[in-house]
C-alpha cells in the first residue's frame, strides 16, 4: 500500500440523489479541497488543506492527514452517515453498553 493512501476510505455524501464518493488517499482529498468553493473555505477547510500538503512533503502521516479530513468533513455535514458515528472495538462494547 501507498503510503498516501488511507487505512480505510473517507466515505462523502453530498445529499440524497447524490451518489456516495470514497476519498481513498491524501492526494484524492486533495483533490477534493482544492474544487472546495471559495466562498466557503475557512479555518477548517485551511487545516484540512494544510495537513494534506504536509502529508504530501512527508512531514506528516497520512492518518494524521485523514484525521483532519474527516474533521472538514464532519464540520460540513459531508460525511456520510456511517462513517460519523465513532468506531467502537467489539471488545469494548460491553463498556459503552453499561454506561448508558
Amino acid at each position: 500500500m501507498d503510503r498516501l493512501h488511507f487505512f480505510t476510505p473517507v466515505r462523502i455524501s453530498r445529499g440524497q440523489g447524490y451518489p456516495a464518493e470514497e476519498v481513498e488517499s491524501v492526494a484524492e482529498a486533495m483533490v477534493f479541497l482544492r474544487k472546495w468553493p471559495i466562498g466557503r473555505r475557512g479555518p477548517v477547510y485551511r487545516c484540512a488543506l494544510n495537513c494534506c500538503s504536509a502529508a504530501l512533503s512527508g512531514q506528516m502521516s497520512s492518518e494524521e492527514a485523514r484525521k483532519a479530513f474527516i474533521g472538514f468533513a464532519r464540520i460540513t455535514r459531508l460525511l456520510d452517515d456511517e462513517q460519523a458515528l465513532p468506531v467502537v472495538p467489539e471488545n469494548m462494547l460491553h463498556v459503552y453498553a453499561l454506561r448508558r
